[in-house]
């Protein structure tokens, strides 16, 4: 699909647009929610000045700091992920990538909650080289997360420690070690239209699996503490786009659905949505599990109509 015909989905009506990405999810998807939850096993001192993130050395945010998680509490949070209904439990580390001895150290983790917990297990963790990915793979990880966060063109604006394509190798590198791969960005960066338009482009050409939508949570102390939010309508027709762009993926809401979509989160499920993050993001709080198991409750009803 061309950039323009991309754009051109964003000047349709919300509802004419939501009912198209909504009949390529029944036809093209399994019609099943993906729900995954992650757990910050290592929190803040971040050396990159990604202008979205509290764990950045850069900014001063108050955001919790600690070293790497024992094994027992991330196993302790698989356990709870697993008993709160996700699919998939993703191990995440602040920084910009992770050295042998720490990689080798999560390749255990992956170990032992796969033969304890019994579920898939995912990991965030920065630039990695294949290699490390490899390990990651043997040990059992079935995919890897790692963002593009926006569009090439307004990547700059948002970060300058590393590039775009820093994080188009890793995600290359995921793939070359047989990973699933996880990846997606952040809308509501001040970035255009155009922007989401040219990132959902560079996620279906690298072919990911899974694609989170987060929506931007202007957290004080961050340099876009004061950016304006989107509209209601404006995030519903970009997941919808993404959508109709990777039809055949899982599309998956993640951050400041509740603060953003608010009574409003369910039209995410008819607009083209798959997944979501259930038990909280990185450094802020969602909603109680019991109110989203509610909610996935109703998206099935709704789905099976």
């Amino acid at each position: 699909m061309k950039l323009e015909k991309v754009l051109d989905l964003f000047d349709m009506p919300l509802i004419a647009l939501a009912a198209k990405a909504d009949k390529l999810r029944r036809e093209r998807t399994d019609n099943k929610l993906d729900i995954c939850t992650i757990c910050n096993a290592r929190s803040g001192l971040c050396t990159e000045d990604c202008k979205f993130c509290t764990q950045s050395a850069h900014y001063e945010t108050g955001t919790p700091e600690y070293s790497m998680m024992s094994i027992n509490e991330i196993m302790e949070n698989a356990f709870k992920a697993r008993e709160n209904g996700s699919k998939r439990f993703s191990i995440v580390t602040s920084g910009h990538s992770l050295n042998s001895e720490e990689v080798d150290y999560i390749a255990n983790v992956v170990k032992e909650i796969k033969n304890k917990v019994g579920i898939e297990v995912c990991a965030s963790l920065g630039c990695l080289e294949y290699d490390q990915l490899t390990l990651l793979k043997t040990s059992g990880l079935s995919r890897y997360h790692h963002n593009i966060e926006t569009s090439r063109e307004y990547f700059p604006r948002i970060v300058s420690t590393h590039t775009f394509d820093d994080r188009i190798t890793t995600i290359r590198n995921a793939v070359k070690a047989g990973l699933s791969t996880c990846c997606g960005g952040i809308i509501g960066m001040g970035e255009s239209r155009r922007d989401r338009a040219s990132m959902a482009l560079t996620l279906q050409e690298l072919h990911v699996n899974s694609v989170p939508i987060n929506i931007l949570m202007p957290l004080a102390g961050t340099p876009l503490a004061d950016t304006p939010p989107l509209s209601i309508s404006e995030v519903l027709k970009t997941i919808a786009a993404f959508r109709i762009v990777m039809p055949d993926k899982t599309i998956k809401v993640a951050a400041g659905r509740e603060s953003f979509l608010k009574d409003f989160q369910g039209m995410a499920f008819m607009s083209g949505a798959n997944g979501m993050l259930i038990g909280g993001y990185l450094t802020q709080r969602g909603r109680s599990v019991e109110e989203d198991k509610n909610m996935i409750d109703e998206i099935y009803h709704i789905w099976n109509l």
